[in-house]
């Protein structure tokens, strides 16, 4: 299987509009951060998505991706539900609602956000699709099994996914003991980190993270989500612990 970084930025991205800090007005890709999405292939060359921000459309031209065969939602945040209007041309083609798996509190929200997408009569120009709500316990789709984990992101539950011996969690400032059991020792963790300083009510910093390695022992760990106030990818790559990468968009790592 496959995982591409379609975004590793916050819900502002990088850079941020009006800011002219030195990440900001980093001339090196790396520091290019569309909204957090990644597109898992599976082994049938399958496309599974999770999250589909403002960036959904461009992200999905920059990296030549041309199927969602499902979507996986984290929560229902405007940084990871407001591209879905922009899943028409996919669904126009193919000729099928796409199916989004997410909590029943998430469908109910997409449900507001976008009525004309379950209209009885649809506009013709609308999108469509297929609401899957689930619960935290494993299920399979497209041969493959996904393993929801629950974490917490200020005061809402939020799911991250596993798949194999990899798992993606994206805000998150609180993980119990029961769902850190799901993520030990894996080869590969995938962890918000949205800056180096100073904690967030929502979402884990720095030392939060590091602090997890040592607990859960993954091979590797990738930060994303990750704001401008982390600082230019080059230079704080290079001093993480070994073990530990700034994730950026478009890495593809293979699992």
């Amino acid at each position: 299987m496959k995982l591409k970084f379609l975004g590793t930025g916050t819900s502002q991205g990088v850079p941020v509009i009006g800011c002219t800090c030195e990440v900001c007005i980093s001339e090196n890709p790396k520091d290019k951060r569309l909204r957090s999405s990644v597109m898992v292939t599976t082994e049938e060359n399958k496309k599974i998505l999770i999250d589909c921000g403002p960036d959904f459309r461009q992200q999905m031209l920059t990296n030549h991706e041309h199927t969602v065969d499902i979507a996986l939602i984290t929560h229902e945040h405007n940084d990871h539900v407001i591209g879905l209007d922009d899943m028409r041309p996919l669904i126009f083609k193919s000729g099928k609602d796409v199916p989004l798996y997410c909590y029943s509190r998430v469908a109910h929200e997409i449900k507001n956000r976008f009525p004309y997408a379950f209209a009885d009569v649809r506009y013709p120009g609308a999108p469509a699709f297929e609401l899957h709500e689930i619960e935290n316990k494993p299920f399979h789709v497209l041969d493959t099994e996904i393993t929801p984990i629950e974490v917490i992101h200020f005061k809402i539950s939020v799911f991250g996914y596993k798949f194999k011996n990899l798992a993606y969690i994206t805000d998150a400032g609180f993980i119990s003991d029961t769902e850190k059991e799901k993520l030990k020792n894996l080869d590969v963790l995938i962890l918000n980190c949205i800056r180096k300083f100073d904690p967030h009510p929502a979402h884990f910093i720095l030392p939060d993270v590091i602090k997890l390695f040592e607990e859960l022992k993954p091979k590797k760990l990738f930060l994303t989500h990750i704001s401008h106030h982390l600082g230019l990818h080059d230079i704080e790559d290079k001093q993480l612990p070994s073990g530990i990468h700034l994730a950026y968009d478009g890495l593809e790592l293979i699992f």
